[in-house]
């Protein structure tokens, strides 16, 4: 049977640190009072569009597995805040990239939309569609933030990161996944402002609403992610002792916690980062697994728990078991372009740009 091993990795994350306590310049708001709630101490603002956070994570996930653009057969992009919506962000990397045969698609489910595009990708190398794959977790979520919402505007942060995917007759990569989503309950967090039907309908540029039930997604998150878990490692025949690791969608410690206690994985094997990031939706887990490998908390082998939750309102959890290497065999030249602005700064820009005009330009477009 063929499988898919994930053989590359590689992230990118921007320079611009926003940390709770430059949060309260612009919010009614402290650092015990977010870290209490959230266990977020500080996360990322990116100064560039997401086209450019996700091909630098891309060029490192190529050269990690020792391979060249024009190897890749299909490129998944996972993400909720597109640059584009037409043309797709997919298509975007594959011209970057040099990918000149691939497919390219997108894949939209929010927070999980790495791992749902994990699957899709893993599926079509088992069928034998595509043989190399690219598979990428990217947001910018800061354009899209009410800034003027404590709730939510302490969770999110921006950054990118992608692992390729390769054929192996070995019993690596997905082996056994669970993939769900609590449609009935979507409305509990909603963007408004984003989509078609806010065009052409006299919505300033970047003006967006969110509706974010708190202690409704919490619950939803824990119940999702935990059962997720629980199915996937009962496909494989596994239990959470089996578990050396569990990368999970980095959206609230506390969520993270609860869903370790309820599968019974101690938090001594659970990596957490949510304290460096926030939420950065989809790009959350690929993060989180590079950062894992860079720590050497991911062994030869070893059998990784990926479990997620997102809008919609999806969840899902991915068993991996990785391969022999867990180091890169090469290193990506490419870097991210500097910035010297302060994320206060880049999210001044963000603000002001709320009283432009629907024709204006992104505050981005000038790099």
């Amino acid at each position: 049977m063929t499988h898919a091993a994930i053989t590359g990795w590689g992230k990118c994350l921007p320079p611009a640190v926003l940390s709770n306590q430059d949060l309260t310049q612009i919010l009614a708001t402290g650092d015990e009072w977010i870290f209490s709630r959230t266990g977020i101490r500080e996360r990322r603002i990116s100064h560039l569009p997401l086209e450019e956070l996700a091909y630098v994570a891309s060029m490192r996930a190529l050269a990690a597995a020792g391979l060249e653009g024009t190897d890749i057969d299909l490129i998944v992009f996972g993400t909720c805040s597109h640059d584009d919506q037409v043309p797709n962000m997919a298509s975007g990397i594959q011209a970057r990239i040099g990918a000149r045969s691939a497919a390219a698609m997108d894949v939209n489910t929010a927070c999980t939309s790495f791992l749902y595009g994990l699957s899709s990708a893993t599926a079509l190398i088992r069928t034998g569609v595509v043989r190399n794959a690219l598979v990428i977790g990217a947001e910018l979520i800061s354009p899209f933030m009410d800034w003027a919402d404590r709730d939510v505007a302490v969770l999110f942060g921006d950054g990118a990161a992608a692992v390729v995917l390769q054929p192996t007759q070995r019993e690596e990569g997905v082996i056994a996944e669970k993939l769900g989503c609590y449609a009935e309950a979507r409305e509990i967090l909603r963007v408004h402002g984003m989509g078609g039907r806010y065009a052409n309908r006299g919505v300033l540029y970047g003006v967006v609403r969110w509706q974010f039930e708190g202690q409704e997604i919490f619950k939803r998150a824990v119940q999702g992610m935990t059962a997720a878990s629980e199915g996937a490692l009962a496909r494989a025949g596994l239990n959470a002792d089996d578990v050396d690791l569990v990368v999970p969608h980095q959206a609230n410690l506390r969520i993270i916690e609860a869903v370790a206690k309820r599968t019974q994985v101690p938090m001594e094997r659970v990596y957490v980062n949510v304290q460096r990031y926030g939420n950065m939706s989809s790009a959350t887990i690929p993060v989180a697994l590079c950062e894992a490998l860079e720590e050497q908390r991911v062994r030869p082998g070893g059998l990784l728990l990926m479990p997620g939750f997102g809008g919609g309102l999806s969840y899902c959890a991915h068993l991996v078991r990785w391969g022999d290497r867990t180091v890169p065999l090469g290193q990506s030249k490419v870097e991210l372009p500097g910035t010297e602005r302060t994320a206060l700064q880049i999210i001044g820009d963000l603000l002001a740009a709320k009283t432009r005009p629907t024709h204006a330009a992104s505050p981005f477009e000038a790099g």
